[in-house]
């Protein structure tokens, strides 16, 4: 893909917008009681918590372990699982802030056992043991292009954009559960929110109205990304972003962003109710201020503009909800923690974006400063570079189940980026399996991580614990049990190195699950996503791929689109379930009893 848009993002995106002072965080101690485990074609590193930390940077030969592809190579837990390697001297250090690491542990070294050497994994649940609720991170909110698209009669594919990216969203609200859509670009100007007329700014919301009325139709409501800059309002509308010329500059007058902000706070609160914005919609201010691509003002500008907008927002009513900074990276968090206790501007939630990596763990930061507030990551996602084809197939997957278990119970919303390949932010999809954002592709069909999500929804709402045993390495599962008796155990095989992707024979595993505490009769179902199930990126390049499927093929490619069983359906009887089968890397299986 090379487009004016493209260069010029891949030329701006690692800059930064400016330089902040150093921030509040704590210096700390480094992490102790490192130790290393090695398994077949990976080694196991854990290590003791850290007070105060909010992740923890795993060094290998002294060099931090990256990948140019992912923003935050930090990882949220004390367990980090290293594979590729022919063996090393790890150690780790902890994090408090985004350029606060401590100093290095003592080093240990270790290799991996040959590929097929105690490559056995056992998982023990019992239907009796319960943990916790099951906390929903995906439910609560998705992102999407730029939802005037959802006005759009343009084509992709030679498929309807608008139409398709309505029915995306209404797929992801009925069968993920989510609740709220974010995106970017509602005050744009190919909504005419803003002109001036004889140096009198004038307001019109009938565009917004089009788009948000489509919203709340589908079920969901926004989250209201405040951005970007009307050219009208802006002190330099020549700073722009993406191909649709999205102006990223400052405000001409602080005291004129305020006012629009107001007016369009009031005028949605008189549309769909102040009580009905208290209880379900929220505000954002700007997207992602710390990278210039993003802000062409200065990082003083921006928290300026952030309390200009919470005044506004509060001005309406002081229970709306408004929040940032919606920054690249997990920056700018701490940043913006400082300044509003010095500001005192209100701070609702605090919203961040990664990619790559499951998100960092910001409550001991939160709770330093004396605030028990959400932590929003309204944007992440497998990977954030634009056509980067690892997140079509199961990699993509097993990376979001990951993600999604390590933020249950910590974090309120962890929102994958984006619902649909209907999106232009560097030009529209040039082919069907283009490396797209998206969970489904443009044709909503069901990508392997959209299926993934899907299964973890079938989760019931009673979490169950799930011992594992073995050589685990990558291997995880979630289980739960709903109230009418259904168990489902969700279990998947990863690796968070980009370069293993396609898959890693050496980190195959044969799993042996064993259920406890059932009674009577149950349906046991096995459903898989793996290379050779539920991948319909597979299926269409064994149908001879090209760039875009053309009659009869769509109808091939939405059977090829499904949930795949590994067996037919069987009865099982008893107290306790056996069952053993293959796991690949990258691989997922769903186990559900039902009765």
């Amino acid at each position: 893909m090379d487009t004016a848009a493209h260069r010029d993002w891949q030329e701006r995106i690692g800059q930064a917008s400016g330089e902040l002072a150093t921030s509040s965080a704590p210096e700390l101690a480094a992490p102790s009681g490192l130790r290393a485990v090695p398994g077949a074609g990976h080694v196991t590193l854990t290590w003791d918590p850290v007070p105060e930390a909010i992740g923890y940077l795993v060094h290998r030969d002294g060099t931090p372990v990256g990948q140019p592809d992912v923003d935050v190579p930090a990882v949220p837990s004390c367990r980090y699982v290293d594979t590729g390697h022919e063996g090393a001297a790890y150690s780790v250090a902890a994090v408090s802030g985004m350029e606060h690491a401590g100093p290095l542990s003592a080093e240990v070294r270790a290799a991996p056992l040959p590929p097929g050497e105690g490559a056995a994994v056992s998982i023990h649940v019992d239907a009796r043991e319960a943990t916790r609720e099951l906390a929903r991170p995906w439910a609560y909110m998705v992102g999407s292009e730029h939802l005037s698209y959802l006005l759009s009669t343009d084509e992709s594919g030679g498929r309807p954009i608008g139409a398709e990216l309505a029915e995306a969203l209404r797929i992801a609200r009925d069968e993920l559960g989510v609740e709220t859509v974010r995106a970017h670009a509602i005050l744009c100007d190919d909504l005419g929110v803003y002109r001036e007329v004889d140096g009198q700014a004038r307001y019109d919301f009938s565009g917004v109205d089009a788009v948000y009325d489509k919203v709340t139709a589908l079920g969901l409501r926004p989250i209201v990304e405040l951005g970007y800059m009307p050219r009208d309002l802006a002190a330099d509308p020549s700073k722009t972003v993406f191909g649709y010329e999205a102006i990223i500059s400052p405000p001409k007058d602080f005291e004129a962003w305020g006012d629009l902000v107001r007016a369009l706070v009031e005028h949605l609160a008189a549309r769909y109710g102040v009580h009905e914005l208290i209880d379900h919609w929220a505000f954002e201010v700007w997207n992602e201020p710390n990278l210039a691509v993003f802000w062409s003002g200065t990082p003083e500008e921006y928290f300026l503009l952030y309390d200009v907008t919470a005044a506004a927002v509060k001005n309406v009513h002081p229970d709306l909800r408004v929040g940032g900074p919606a920054s690249a990276a997990n920056g700018w968090v701490e940043e913006l923690l400082d300044h509003v206790a010095e500001s005192g501007a209100a701070l609702d939630f605090v919203s961040t974006h990664t990619y790559g990596n499951a998100p960092l763990d910001w409550r001991p930061t939160l709770a330093r400063h004396g605030r028990d507030v959400p932590i929003w990551w309204t944007e992440w996602g497998p990977t954030p570079t634009h056509f980067h084809g690892i997140g079509d197939g199961p990699f993509g997957a097993t990376f979001l189940l990951h993600g999604m278990k390590s933020a249950a119970g910590r974090i309120d919303a962890l929102a994958h980026w984006v619902v649909s390949d209907h999106f232009e932010e560097l030009g529209k999809p040039p082919r069907l399996f283009h490396g797209g954002f998206g969970l489904l592709t443009v044709g909503n069909l069901r990508k392997p991580r959209f299926h993934a999500l899907a299964l973890a929804a079938r989760l019931g709402d009673t979490e169950l614990a799930a011992t594992l045993g073995g050589d685990a390495g990558g291997v995880e599962a979630w289980a739960a049990r709903h109230d009418d008796g259904r168990i489902g155990v969700l279990i998947w095989n990863g690796t968070l190195d980009q370069a293993q992707a396609g898959g890693a024979p050496e980190l195959a595993r044969t799993v042996t699950l064993t259920l406890d505490g059932l009674d009577g009769e149950h349906t046991l179902t096995h459903h898989r996503i793996d290379h050779d199930h539920s991948n319909v990126e597979a299926a269409w390049q064994e149908m001879g791929g090209g760039d875009w499927p053309s009659g009869e093929q769509w109808d091939r490619l939405r059977a090829a689109a499904t949930l795949a069983e590994a067996a037919p359906a069987a009865k099982v009887r008893g107290a306790t379930v056996t069952l053993s089968f293959e796991l690949p890397m990258p691989g997922v299986s769903f186990i559900e009893l039902t009765t």
